[in-house]
């Protein structure tokens, strides 16, 4: 029997529910908070993802030093080993692609914080759904606003300006070492004489073609991890609507009962799974920044 036949108040419907939690907490460069009535709107920025990613990038940054400040040379305890193991492989990562030992002593940590940060704003997509915004909602309502408008999402890596963000730093990393190995002369060849040869009449073709490749490098290397997190957030809030449903249900023996149930059979699997999902994403973003300044290593 639905919540409403008794008189309850009802809540948001499965619309809402969703449309409510895809909306950021965005801000104005007035330091005002409002609500974006457009797609692309370049006048706001999405504090929720600012805030959250700087504060696990701290904290990732924190465990790492916490973990070489206590290392010692004798039995290493768990969690010294597990950042040994952790570093070791991405040390034999980095070996396998770039091969310039200089470079390797800069990219290959570099390599280490970007899976660490990345694996932590992964990770925010484990708490529940509702736990944070919630608690906005009435931190938002006891500063005199409308909690109904106390919007925050806690997944900074399903923020498609996040992803696109740390491609983008990639591409610029890789323009960096591009120069540093090859000359500014060098790489302005390369940019011209590349994929096709050294001939003056090829040289607009191959250098539109090199946009081309870093257009798609970048975009394609961040929009990968933002539509894993995104997808992974957005069945993580059907699977609070099936729980929504039993919460107005009544009747222990109604359709709701069992949406209740297959919310908890559905959220346990898909968190088991999503746990490898957050994992490698980390990782293949990891690899795939490995990759790319090892290719600004390369000569064509």
């Amino acid at each position: 029997m639905a919540a409403e036949e008794h008189g309850l108040a009802q809540g948001p419907n499965a619309g809402e529910y969703i449309q409510h939690h895809l909306q950021h907490m965005q801000m104005n460069f007035k330091g005002e908070l409002v609500k974006q009535t457009s797609i692309v709107d370049f006048s706001l920025f999405n504090l929720d993802s600012l805030i959250y990613a700087l504060v696990l990038g701290v904290l990732g940054c924190f465990v790492l030093w916490r973990a070489a400040r206590k290392a010692t040379s004798g039995v290493p305890g768990r969690f010294q080993a597990a950042v040994e193991i952790l570093s070791e492989m991405v040390e034999n990562q980095a070996k396998g692609v770039i091969h310039n030992a200089a470079s390797r002593k800069v990219i290959g940590p570099l390599a280490l914080t970007v899976f660490v940060w990345i694996f932590l704003m992964n990770f925010m997509d484990m708490l529940p759904v509702d736990l944070l915004p919630t608690l906005w909602a009435k931190i938002f309502g006891s500063m005199g606003h409308d909690p109904h408008h106390a919007y925050l999402r806690v997944v900074p890596t399903a923020d498609l300006s996040t992803t696109l963000g740390l491609s983008t730093s990639v591409l610029i990393m890789c323009f960096f070492y591009s120069i540093k190995i090859k000359g500014i002369g060098g790489w302005t060849h390369e940019l011209l004489a590349a994929p096709f040869g050294d001939k003056w009449f090829l040289y607009p073709i191959n250098f539109l073609m090199q946009l081309i490749e870093f257009a798609a490098k970048t975009v394609s290397h961040g929009m990968r991890l933002f539509g894993n997190m995104f997808a992974g957030e957005l069945v993580f809030m059907l699977i609070a609507l099936m729980g929504g449903v039993w919460a107005w249900e009544l009747n222990p023996l109604s359709g709701g009962f069992w949406l209740g149930l297959g919310h908890l059979v559905a959220g346990t699997v898909w968190t088991l799974f999503h746990i490898l999902i957050i994992t490698l994403q980390a990782f293949i973003f990891m690899m795939l920044t490995l990759i790319y300044t090892g290719q600004a290593h390369d000569q064509h």
